[in-house]
C-alpha cells in the first residue's frame, strides 16, 4: 500500500507517541508499504518552529534527516496538486491538509490521518 502521512502522524510516529493509532503505526512501520511525507508537512513545521509552536531538538534539518533514517520519502508538490485543490470541496479550511488530500488523490495513496475533516472527501484514508 502507498502511503501519505499527516504531519500530526509523522510527528507521533517519530516521537513514539501512543496518540498515532495502531493501526497506523503498524502500516508505517510495515516494509510492505511506501511511505510518504509531503513537502508540504516540512513547510508547516517549518513555520511552527518559525512560531515556536513546535520544536525539535535538532532543528528542521535534524527532523527531515530522522523522517528519512526511518524510510519515510518526500512527496514533491506538482501543479497538478494545484488544480485539484482549486476543485475541491471546501470541507476543510487548512491548506496544508488541502494539499495533502490534492496529492492522495493524484498519486492514489493512503493518507494517514486522524483528522474527521479530511475523511469527508472522497479519498481513501486508514487510522
Amino acid at each position: 500500500m502507498d502511503l501519505l502521512i499527516d504531519t500530526h502522524a509523522l510527528i507521533w510516529f517519530l516521537n513514539g507517541d501512543n496518540s498515532l493509532s495502531k493501526k497506523a503505526q503498524a502500516a508505517i512501520e510495515s516494509p510492505d508499504n511506501l511511505c510518504l511525507v509531503s513537502i508540504a508537512s516540512f513547510w508547516e513545521i517549518a513555520i511552527k518552529m518559525s512560531l515556536k509552536k513546535f520544536s525539535f531538538e535538532k532543528g528542521l534539518t535534524g527532523f527531515i534527516e530522522l523522517t528519512q533514517e526511518n524510510g519515510i520519502e518526500v512527496l514533491p508538490l506538482s501543479l497538478k496538486d494545484t488544480v485539484v485543490v482549486a476543485n475541491l470541496e471546501f470541507i476543510h479550511r487548512d491548506p496544508f491538509d488541502r494539499i495533502l488530500v490534492a496529492q492522495s488523490i493524484n498519486d492514489n495513496l493512503t493518507l494517514i490521518t486522524a483528522d474527521e475533516n479530511i475523511r469527508k472527501y472522497k479519498v481513501k484514508t486508514l487510522w
